[in-house]
């Protein structure tokens, strides 16, 4: 096989790669590197020994963010997840990462998660591979990676993550309701819009405490956009949201939880750097 052949091949594989790699390290710029890891194995190796390409490359791309994860975790650094923002046009690159749906909160509880449990649960439950290809990967027996996947499921389950609408137009129109609410300062109507308890989290980057605040009264106070802000509809991580620009540059991603028609969650990202580096080419593209 020549290597425009072999190209060719790989990038059929890039997207599930790419995927697995974002679910088992919550970072883009991770899980690229991770991907291209691959690619280099792949270059080097002497493929007609390879009988299943894609589950070679899963393998190697697992075993690749278990040693970054693992590495990670050494070094003491648990980074928030980033969020995958998908504005103005469809975007099949981005879109492709939320085959499966992957929540913010979702991607908060594998992080809580040991690196061994996060891949089995990555592996089996989301991509459905089977257990003795995980225990390959771990190191361990089969039944080891199948109480590994069945303990992270069950810590996944205890963390009772709220199930969004799954109709992504009423989410929107929730949200813009949210918006014109707060915009004119109207609290009965942020009322109707915010559930009881809603949560508001942000992260303002390194060397800032993340920001969170409960129930409506807190949240309300919070609700009016920047001086100078410019909102721009977009979907985070499969969630309505919106991208807040000040002067033309990205200030915050935002992604909204709605349920049951009212928003119980809203989280912020406000790195600038990090929001720079996730919305740039995406807004250039709106």
């Amino acid at each position: 096989m020549d290597d425009a052949q072999l190209a060719a091949h790989f990038e059929r594989h890039r997207a599930r790669l790419r995927a697995v790699a974002y679910r088992m390290l919550g970072s883009l710029a991770e899980a690229d590197d991770a991907v291209q890891d691959a690619w280099l194995r792949l270059h080097a190796s002497d493929t007609g020994e390879i009988d299943n390409l894609g589950g070679w490359l899963t393998t190697v791309v697992a075993r690749e963010s278990l040693h970054r994860l693992r590495s990670r975790r050494h070094r003491r650094e648990d980074p928030l997840p980033d969020p995958i923002v998908v504005a103005g046009d469809d975007d099949p690159e981005q879109a492709a990462l939320l085959a499966d749906s992957v929540t913010l909160a979702l991607l908060v509880v594998l992080d809580r998660l040991t690196p061994a449990e996060r891949l089995a649960f990555v592996l089996h439950d989301t991509f459905d591979v089977p257990f003795e290809t995980v225990a390959g990967v771990l190191g361990r027996t089969p039944a080891a990676a199948r109480q590994l996947a069945s303990r992270a499921r069950r810590r996944v389950r205890g963390a009772g993550l709220p199930k969004p609408d799954p109709d992504l137009a009423a989410q929107r129109r929730v949200v813009d309701a949210f918006y014109a609410a707060a915009r004119a300062g109207d609290f009965a109507a942020l009322v109707e819009v915010l559930a009881p308890d809603v949560v508001l989290r942000t992260d303002d980057g390194p060397g800032r405490t993340p920001l969170v605040l409960r129930g409506v009264p807190a949240v309300a106070r919070l609700a009016r956009a920047p001086r100078g802000a410019e909102l721009h509809p977009a979907v985070v991580n499969g969630l309505a949201g919106a991208v807040i620009t000040r002067a033309g540059r990205p200030f915050a991603i935002i992604a909204f939880t709605v349920v049951e028609g009212r928003i119980v969650a809203i989280d912020g990202l406000r790195d600038p750097d990090r929001v720079a580096r996730l919305t740039t080419v995406r807004l250039a593209a709106a």
